[in-house]
Order: structure tokens, then sequence, then C-alpha cells
């Protein structure tokens, strides 16, 4: 494989990102006269909030508020009200294309591009094996689809090689909700925060990446809840918390020792609890002993009086809710970090209780349910264990196959990366997934998409990883397909088609079903539609930790939506979890683990003084590859910008919008200075939602956490260099910024 076909900027200008706007002046009459208005879920965040999309001659054309879904109740963040933006988009694709050299993506027909296809596959399978080629997924699939391709890339591509975008987002958590309860999933429906006397927020930017969640907080704090923060930035959250600590980067697991110890040596423990439903106190105690308010704020650089009075509010509290995401997640202590944070959950027993509860907030759409049944590499349906001969067995008969044809454990994500770079893995299919500016030190990632013999993948739009493929297969929208997601609180909700693909694309699912007959398995991909794929599910999770055999489509669509686990179709499903005190584990107990602190993989030094995180902002979604082409989205916040304190801004002669370059041991990129004082004085920040040279994870290192391979985004060593130019005298050295289109 060589590199782009034609420059970056030719294929710009035919597949964008292109900012899409509405109309301008009266609304439209499709608005006002829709054909059709379907109720169904945004397309983004964890949250799935309910949203009515309005349909006028096969377009999505707008929405409405769907009031009566019970966790938003109408509410929309900016990007769930600009979500319909992307239907109808100018830079949509339409049609199969493949690679020309010197030309760039000319479009073909689907006969051709399978052909080329399947032809790839097997020369490579051939030549150097089964696991040569290797799969990498979106957890922006449906159920359905997410299953589909966990079944196609085992039994019909027949590799161990298949990861998916979740491991650059909730696997931390998953692993450690699984060490301390035996389930990966949230413990409670965030209706529990309502009456919680106290909640933790912690490496968690609720109120942009997940803002209507906001507000249930807020009703929380209406009712009388104290609010503590744990972020190195002042979040908007933090703003109006009672409590914030702005620890440094990389600490999370030393500030909760510390809050742990705390409850310890002032007895604010529930003995009861810790007694007979859980194990491994003792040991989880002995971690923490040397943890001091002293060393605490030493560690942490949040100052003792602090961190006493944290753990005071949610030791002494009767109620509470400690919720987190990928702050604490993105690190190669990740696991640890959320096993710490669980502690202190079971320390004080408020788990399995009225208003009381532990909850991971899930990034992508479809995180919780991707990751439970489809594409992770070592899982099968039903969070089932892919090296566990029980688990092998029940799904290999399912699926109509042998246990010792299904595939073992593979590689994770990144380890897929390092695997193309070292020459074992050759081939690659994708789909919605933007490794390239998804994964860290994404130098590396260019390096290996270029060594590739081979690379398909199927996406709406041509992102920047796409524009390395050889073919590209146009395939389906969210609202373009029926299925199922599962939102952050377990709830299995409805998605509806609301339009047909347009053009010459495909549905993502008769895509994988016709690559799967060709390569001579189409017998066991043979679904009529969605809902007959979802009827397998249920039976490949039966008896399982995400046991989903209960649930059907009617009734998902007669109550809103069922919690998981719901084992029978007389089940009502399971809002909050833990009730009976039975935990999933071998003992039926809740487990302590010790969390003895490690510093993180690359701290600060004389050459790289600063601290580098990275994060979202409101307007922005992942790789942006949707969001960055919905125009009213893209001018809120146009460009990643780094923010820095005011105080280090003086101390390397930094002003306002002044275009810093930021190096790191792994790449260097230019970006305009916002000072602010909401940021710790030790540490800057830039948003990682955009690609080429204006990419943050060009940046973030390569480390992984050992057990869940998460990759450490939230934490490395930079330097800051000014350049003598401000914010737009860029002199071509930034990638070319998106054209305007009214459409």
């Amino acid at each position: 494989m060589a590199k782009l076909p034609v420059s970056a900027d030719e294929l710009i200008q035919v597949f964008g990102p292109h900012k899409h706007y509405p109309e301008k002046g009266a609304v439209r009459v499709s608005i006002q006269n829709p054909d059709e208005i379907v109720k169904t879920h945004c397309c983004f965040c964890g949250l799935q909030c309910g949203i009515k999309l309005k349909k006028k001659d096969n377009k999505v054309v707008g929405f409405e508020p769907w009031k009566e879904f019970p966790f938003n109740e109408g509410r929309l963040c900016p990007k769930g009200v600009q979500r319909y933006m992307q239907d109808n988009h100018p830079d949509r694709l339409l049609s199969p294309y493949k690679r020309v050299e010197g030309k760039g993506f000319v479009p073909i027909e689907w006969d051709e591009a399978y052909d080329a296809v399947i032809k790839e596959i097997r020369r490579i399978q051939d030549t150097y094996g089964k696991n040569a080629f290797a799969m990498l997924s979106g957890v922006s699939l449906t159920n359905e689809k997410s299953y589909m391709v966990g079944k196609f890339a085992r039994v019909a591509l027949k590799t161990a090689n298949l990861d998916y975008n979740g491991r650059l987002c909730m696997v931390s958590a998953g692993a450690g909700n699984k060490k301390s309860f035996g389930m990966d999933r949230s413990s409670n429906s965030w209706a529990d925060l309502e009456h919680a006397e106290v909640i933790i927020v912690t490496g968690a930017n609720v109120s942009e990446c997940f803002p209507v969640l906001t507000y249930k907080i807020w009703e929380a704090r209406d009712n009388g809840a104290k609010v503590i923060v744990i972020d190195p930035r002042e979040i908007p959250l933090a703003r109006t918390a009672d409590l914030h600590l702005p620890l440094r980067p990389g600490t999370d697991s030393a500030l909760t020792n510390t809050m742990l110890k705390v409850l310890i040596d002032n007895d604010w423990l529930d003995h009861d609890f810790i007694d007979n439903h859980t194990s491994g106190f003792a040991e989880a105690a002995e971690a923490v002993k040397e943890c001091t308010l002293e060393w605490g704020e030493k560690v942490t650089g949040v100052p003792a009086d602090m961190i006493y009075k944290a753990a005071e509010m949610w030791g002494k509290a009767k109620t509470s809710f400690l919720m987190h995401a990928r702050g604490i997640e993105h690190h190669a202590k990740g696991v640890m970090n959320v096993c710490s944070c669980i502690n202190l959950v079971l320390a004080t027993g408020r788990i399995g209780k009225p208003y009381c509860g532990y909850g991971t907030i899930t990034g992508q759409g479809n995180g919780q349910g991707g990751r439970e049944h489809g594409h992770k590499c070592d899982q099968l349906p039903g969070n089932r264990d892919i090296e566990n001969p029980e688990h092998r067995k029940f799904v290999a008969d399912v699926w109509g196959i042998k246990e010792e044809d299904l595939p073992g454990k593979g590689l994770s994500a990144y380890e897929i990366i390092e695997s193309i770079n070292r020459g074992e893995i050759k081939g690659l299919l994708s789909i919605c997934f933007n490794p390239l500016v998804s994964l860290p030190n994404n130098n590396n990632v260019r390096e290996a998409l270029e060594k590739l013999e081979f690379y398909a993948g199927i996406d709406f739009f041509l992102s920047e990883t796409l524009r390395h493929a050889n073919i590209v297969l146009a395939g389906s929208l969210q609202e373009e397909e029926e299925g199922t997601t599962t939102s952050a609180e377990g709830r299995v909700i409805r998605i509806h088609a609301v339009v047909d693909p347009p053009g010459k694309a495909k549905k993502d699912s008769e895509i994988l079903m016709e690559l799967a007959r060709r390569l001579g398995e189409g017998d066991k991909f043979n679904y009529a539609n969605s809902e007959e794929t979802f009827n397998e599910l249920r039976i490949a999770s039966r008896g399982s930790a995400a046991d989903y055999y209960g649930i059907s489509y009617e009734r998902i669509e007669k109550n809103l939506g069922v919690f998981w686990p719901c084992p029978s179709e007389d089940h009502p499903g399971t809002p909050r979890l833990w009730e009976d005190k039975k935990f999933n584990t071998p003992d039926q107990r809740a487990h302590f683990n010790p969390t003895p602190y490690k510093a993180p993989t690359e701290e600060p030094d004389e050459e790289y003084p600063v601290i580098l995180t990275t994060g979202r902002v409101v307007s922005q979604y992942l790789s942006g590859s949707q969001t960055r082409r919905i125009g009213k989205l893209v001018d809120l916040y146009p460009e990643p910008l780094l923010e820095i304190h005011p105080k280090l801004a003086t101390q390397y002669g930094i002003k306002q919008d002044d275009l810093i370059k930021v190096s790191t041991r792994r790449g260097a990129g230019l970006f305009p200075a916002n000072v602010v004082e909401t940021i710790r004085e030790d540490t800057v920040f830039i948003p990682y939602h955009w690609g080429g040279v204006n990419s943050a994870n060009q940046l973030t290192i390569d480390a992984l956490d050992p057990v869940s391979k998460i990759p450490e985004f939230k934490v490395c060593a930079c330097k800051l260099e000014t350049t003598g130019r401000m914010k737009g005298e860029n002199s071509g050295e930034l990638a070319i910024q998106s054209r305007d289109i009214q459409y």
C-alpha cells in the first residue's frame, strides 16, 4: 500500500469534511409538513436520548423533542439538536469506490467492489494465514450489527484479530466492574440520582460530553444533594459544585486511595455490608495504609483539607452516587483507577439500594451493547469469555459451527496496528472506526496503514482513515436501518429506520451478509431483517451475565426500553442491580481490589516539562467524522485550541490566540492558545476531535493498560514553543479547513 492516492487537499475537495447548514430564511415547507415523524434515538453518546425525526421524500429534514421518553424527556444537547444535518449531506458516500493512483477514489459497482474485497481476503489468508487479515469495528453500530460483526469475523472471515473502538472507551470500566461485581454494567439507572445526598463525578466532563445528564444532577441538587467534582480542569459542572478537587492528571487512584484511608481512619464504614457481602477488604485497606492526607496532597496537588472534606461528605452520607468516565479510564492503570472508585462505594455499602449507586458513563452511542455482544477481541455474545470452553461451546452451537473452528482471543485495537507495523497482519476491513484520528501516537497508525497490502472500509463518510483504503463500501447511518442499542444505564431501546440509504449506498448488515455469502458462509447469515438478528442474539446471550433473552422488539416498544439482565419474557428487567446483595461473582460477594498507586507512564522532566491532557468539547463527537461536517457545530468550536493557565502562559510569553507549537516524544502540532483560569497551572489541554496536523493524538502516548489494553490518552509530557504567529497565520502548515456548503 502507498500513501494517499492524491493529496489530502484534493480528497477534501471531493469528500470533505464540508460544513452543512440548514436552508436560510423561512421555515422549510418540508419541516412544516413532513410525510412522517418517527420516534428513535440520538446517534451520538451513550445517553441515547429519545428524539423524533421528521421525514419528507425519503430525507430526514428536521426533528421534534420526544418528551415521553423517560430519560431525557425531550431535552437534547447541541449535537442532538443538529444530528439530523448529517442526513442528505453533500459528503455522503453514495456508491462503492476504488482507489486509483493519481486520481483519488472513483465510483464502481457493487459486484466489482465485493469481488475485489473477497479476492484480497482469500489471497492474503491463503498466503499468510487466517489471522493475517484483521477487522476493526465501531460501537456506533446497533446491537444487531455489533453481533453480526462478531459472528462475521469469526465464522466468515475466520480470524481471531477482531477488535473495536470501544477499546478507546469503556474497556477499563468493564474490566473494573467485572473484577468488583462480576458484571459489566452500570449498577443503577439514572433515576437513582434524584435523591442521592452526595454525588461524586470524577473524570467526566458531564456538561460538555453528556449535557442532558447534567439536568439529572441539577435535579438532585434541587433536592439537597452535594456535588463533588474531581477533574484537573474547572469544567462547567465544577463551577457549580460544592467541592472541586483539581488533581494532577494521572493521580486519580492516589486521591481515591487517600479518601479510602480517611474513611477507614474515621470508621465511616458499613461493617455489616463489608463483612457479609464483600471480600478482600483487608487487602484493600493494607494497600492504602500509607496513603495519608499529607501523601495524597503531595502526589495529587489537591490540598489535604479538601481531600478530607470530600471523604467526610461521602462517608457521612446516607445515600450517594459515584459516576466516572474516560478521565479516570484513559490511563495505563485505568482498571486500577476504576477499582479504587468502586472500593469507596463498597466501603460505605451504598449499592443495591434506592438512591444509592455507581455508574460508568458510556461515551459512544452503543458503547454498552456493542461490548456485550459483538466485536471485542476476547469476548463472545452475552459478555462471554472467548477462552472459556463452556462459553465457546454454547456460542458455537448457536452459530452452527464446531467449537474447535471458533477462533480464540485476538489482538486489541492498538495491538493490531502494532502487528501491522511488524508485518504480521497484511489486510484489514473496518466499519465505523477512524483510528487515524482516534488512536494515540497516530503517526505510527499512519505508517501501519501505508504498510497494509489491502484495506477496505465500510462507512457513510470518507474519514481520514478511509483515505488510505483500496476499496470503500458505502454503508448506512443509524437512522437507515432497524435495530436496538443499549444506553449507558443498561436500557435496551429501539432504533427505527426513518429513511433508506441514499443513492447506491447499502445497509451495513446487507454488506456484511453479502461478504459472508461470497466467503462461503451465507447460510449462517441469512437474516430476513434486524429482528431476526436480534432474536438470535437473545438466544446467544441466554444464561449469560448480559442476558437479553427475555427482551423482544415488542416489549421494548411497549415499555420504552427494557433493562438487562432480563432472562425470561415475564421478567420485568433490572434497572437497579444487586438489590438482593448477591453479586455475579463465584462467591456471590462484591470484591474489593487492592489499588496501590502507580505513577503515569510518562511524567514531566527537564526536556518536556508540562503535562498534556486531552478530551472533548460540547459541539464535537469522537473523531469528528460526523460532527465536523455539521456547520453550526463546527462554528461553535472550529479548531482545536490549547487551553493554558495565565501563569503558565506568562512563563512562556504566550498570549491569547498565539500559535503555539506543542511537542512530545511522538510528534508536534500547532495550536492557538486559549488562556483560561479553569485549568491547573502545570497542565495544558487539547481536544482530540481533529485529524492531520490538527490532531492531539499525534502527541499522545501509546502506553496500554495491561488488563484492558486501553491507551493512556489522559497524561503525557510535552513542551511548548511560541512561533511568533497568531491564530489563522498558519502559512499552510495546518490541514485544510472545512469548506462551507449550504445544502
